[in-house]
């Protein structure tokens, strides 16, 4: 079992604070720790009445959203230190590991 450490960051240095989340698997592909986080993210919205019917999210549909992001380079995730690019690869998550999504501005007329 594995236990990771979500952090949002922003290019202009902005960090929140980091968030745990258990995995049942200490190795995963990118992919599926995106869509992993999109879903307990919009499970979690649910749970606290911040969505209401019918406005409520598809976890499925904001999942492709944020792979759609991350091809387009919305945002990018380091693992540790190392960014990843791939959307395949397979990660190895071992308890404590910090996941970092830092999340792009693009250039004003750029």
């Amino acid at each position: 079992m594995g236990m990771v450490t979500f952090v949002d960051e922003t290019a202009s240095g902005g960090r929140a604070a980091g968030w745990e989340f258990e995995l049942a698997e200490e190795r995963l592909a990118l992919r599926e720790l995106i869509r992993r986080r999109v879903f307990q993210e919009v499970a979690e919205r649910r749970a606290a009445g911040l969505v209401k019917l019918p406005e409520q999210p598809d976890a499925e549909q904001q999942a492709e959203r944020a792979l759609t992001a991350f091809r387009r380079n919305g945002f990018l995730v380091l693992v540790g230190d190392r960014q990843v690019t791939d959307l395949d690869e397979v990660l190895d998550l071992p308890l404590g590991t910090e996941v970092t999504f830092l999340k792009l501005v693009a250039l004003v007329g750029g």
